[in-house]
């Protein structure tokens, strides 16, 4: 008879000394030991608490967040090639590139033979290596640089044709873009740039809290098809006749930054692009144009393509553009969302400024009136009390244990506390206090544990001889789980059952 159990292998407990005297050990440590201890892996924890190697590892990061230049370098070489027909994609390209890359395009821009890679290796020192492989390999990716052989096949370098002509001609005579601002004359008052950006942030706490809520982002009309398609790709997971909810992808996007959480939403939307009969190339082109317009500055829509008018609408939900209806003409206004789409996330994220504070005692406060932070705060502790202006809660185990459940991971709190940290404890070594960021790793542990096998038992063997041929073979191909030779019962993960049979058949 043959059945499928799950096997459950749990590690033996620490013994209490021994985690006594860790616990007292780490906190003697020297402060600068402290700040490279908030970044170690999560394993050890484990290891401290007694875990064996068998226990299950936490899951990776599963949400991704990359900028354009990491869409673009993705495309195919036909498409990556077409979209070098612009002059300000090959700037955004240029923009994005590491100093050193962009050193070397620069000295190769009007050399119009291949150049060998050993020549190239002679332009940095030595100690420099690694940053020169690469910013080769990322001039690579994007087709800046394109590889040629030669007959003894040693490797050379020649700049993309496009690319070289084009950046050649924006050195010598500028460039400028597809459209002009809208003259102040029929725009009359447009907004600052400090309304601006509270739109902008008020549209993206919008569509955030909507995620959140993701009962209301099913009956809200405030989305149109083509972004509900976007979210429900991956932030988003229901079942027939059951309001969407958020999957573990969605928590882990929401303790993210602004910037990153962009970026997320932009690779989606241009991902799906061609199940609305858009080409990407297209649409990339668009947004990386987009991001070279003016602060502030109006647009006429009337300047747009039809596929350009069906993105802004899009944009305009979550903030990158605002939409304005003048007597005879539209026109849309880019935000700073938008004008930021071209650059690197250190570039981008580097002047947030942050509102938490952890306390040893667990006790975590927020500065701030906003109900989006509150809700995040609650993805992963105890919100106890809101003031106008301050938010009140504790990191507890229960609290952690939902976040647990939800796909967020011990590590991914901690960064966010670290990335949200208030301006009066972000000079503190550690940002967040060790005893914390250890607790929380220890009770994610906690929960880590043990490890699902899907397996096979076999039982009920005819004879002595063929239960020990059955074990050995499963034995010597490393099938075997576990035996029982009184019983006569063996146990083979489930992915070699077929090979089981197999060899049962042969034995009769």
């Amino acid at each position: 008879m043959i059945t499928t159990w799950q096997i459950v292998k749990s590690p033996a407990p620490a013994p209490l000394l021994f985690l006594l005297f860790l616990y007292v050990y780490r906190f003697g440590r020297a402060r600068k030991e402290v700040s490279r201890s908030c970044k170690r892996a999560p394993a050890q924890p484990e290891q401290a608490a007694g875990g064996s190697s068998g226990a299950a590892k936490m899951p990776q990061v599963m949400v991704v967040a990359r900028n354009f230049m990491d869409m673009v370098a993705a495309l195919p070489a036909s498409k990556l090639d077409m979209l070098y027909d612009s002059a300000f994609i090959c700037e955004a390209v240029l923009r994005s590139f590491p100093p050193l890359a962009k050193k070397y395009v620069l000295q190769m821009l009007y050399v119009s033979a291949p150049v060998p890679a050993a020549a190239i290796e002679e332009w940095v020192l030595d100690e420099y290596a690694s940053k020169h492989k690469v910013a080769v390999d990322r001039l690579v990716q994007l087709r800046v640089f394109v590889e040629v052989r030669d007959r003894r096949k040693e490797v050379s370098y020649r700049m993309n044709n496009k690319f070289q002509a084009n950046m050649q001609k924006y050195l010598v005579s500028g460039g400028s873009l597809p459209r002009e601002p809208v003259p102040s004359s029929i725009t009359a008052r447009l907004p600052t740039l400090t309304e601006l950006e509270n739109y902008a942030l008020e549209q993206w706490e919008f569509f955030l809290l909507q995620l959140i809520n993701s009962s209301q982002v099913e009956k809200g009309t405030s989305f149109s098809s083509s972004m509900m398609r976007t979210f429900q790709r991956g932030l988003l997971s229901s079942r027939e006749g059951e309001a969407p909810k958020l999957s573990e992808n969605g928590f882990q996007f929401l303790l993210m930054e602004t910037n990153a959480q962009l970026w997320y939403i932009m690779r989606e939307y241009i991902s799906s692009a061609e199940e609305r009969g858009v080409d990407p190339t297209e649409l990339i082109s668009f947004l990386l144009e987009l991001s070279f317009h003016t602060l502030g500055d109006a647009y006429s829509l009337n300047t747009l393509t039809d596929v350009q008018r069906i993105a802004i609408q899009d944009l305009a939900e979550l903030g990158l553009v605002k939409l304005q209806q003048g007597r005879k003409d539209s026109w849309f206004i880019p935000t700073k969302l938008a004008t930021n789409l071209s650059s690197s996330l250190s570039d981008s994220s580097a002047s947030k400024e942050g509102i938490v504070v952890v306390e040893t005692n667990f006790r975590l406060y927020a500065y701030s009136a906003s109900r989006l932070q509150c809700e995040i705060l609650r993805l992963f502790s105890r919100v106890e009390y809101q003031l106008p202006n301050l938010i009140v809660g504790a990191i507890t185990k229960e609290s952690l244990y939902g976040a647990f459940d939800n796909g967020i991971t011990a590590e991914q709190i901690i960064a966010f506390l670290q990335q949200n940290a208030h301006p009066r404890v972000v000079d503190k070594i550690p940002i967040v206090p060790e005893n914390v960021t250890d607790q929380i790793r220890l009770w994610e542990n906690d929960r880590n544990r043990v490890e699902m096998v899907l397996s096979h038992v076999y039982e009920d063997f005819p004879s002595k001889d063929m239960f020990e041929q059955c074990c050995d073979y499963a034995r010597d191909n490393g099938f075997l789980l576990w035996e029982d030779a009184k019983k006569m019962r063996l146990i083979v993960r489930g992915e070699f059952h077929e090979e089981m049979r197999v060899f049962l058949r042969r034995q009769r």
